[in-house]
């Protein structure tokens, strides 16, 4: 019979936080390449990563979800042929599984939710606008608007739900945040 304490201790060792964090790159890289929605006047995509960083903010925290969320979704990008994006990216969706994680760290609640929501959508969202509009300009950067807040949207509502189910068919989950 395994206690509580011994799941706890092997939530904690190295190699297990790397692997579990390999997974959930790999799960946010899936998400964001498998179906992408181009976006013509800046050459960007809409994609379904954000669901993965909602997901990996609420169950693993915030770093997880910094690391998961920057590096999955700069991944998908070299993996589709935007090596141009890959950094800012990784920045945009990395501070953006970081500021869900945060704010939803001691509570999940609507008001949490609604306030992560709109810090996440403006900071990537903004990051996306203000790269774009260096490149493209900032009329055609415009048209990303609307997707990215899109992709956060998706978040919230496939996200939060698989973070709730989650949580309720595996409750040592609860544990796994680092």
């Amino acid at each position: 019979m395994t206690n509580n304490n011994s799941n706890s201790s092997i939530n904690n060792l190295p190699a297990f936080k790397i692997a579990s964090l390999a997974i959930l790159i790999a799960v946010t890289t899936v998400f964001t390449y498998i179906i992408r929605i181009p976006i013509a006047p800046t050459r960007g995509y809409i994609n379904f990563g954000d669901v993965a960083i909602f997901f990996t903010a609420i169950t693993f925290g915030p770093i997880t979800a910094f690391l998961a969320g920057g590096l999955g979704t700069a991944l998908a990008d070299l993996f589709a042929g935007y090596a141009q994006w890959a950094p800012i990216t990784f920045f945009a969706h990395g501070l953006q599984g970081l500021l869900i994680g945060l704010i939803l760290k001691k509570k999940i609640n609507i008001p949490g939710l609604i306030f992560s929501f709109l810090a996440a959508t403006i900071v990537m969202a903004g990051i996306y606008y203000i790269t774009a509009g260096l490149m493209y300009g900032f009329g055609p950067a415009l048209a990303e608007i609307p997707g990215n807040i899109l992709q956060n949207v998706a978040g919230v509502v496939v996200g939060v739900p698989l973070a709730a189910a989650v949580r309720k068919a595996y409750p040592p989950i609860l544990n796994y945040k680092w």
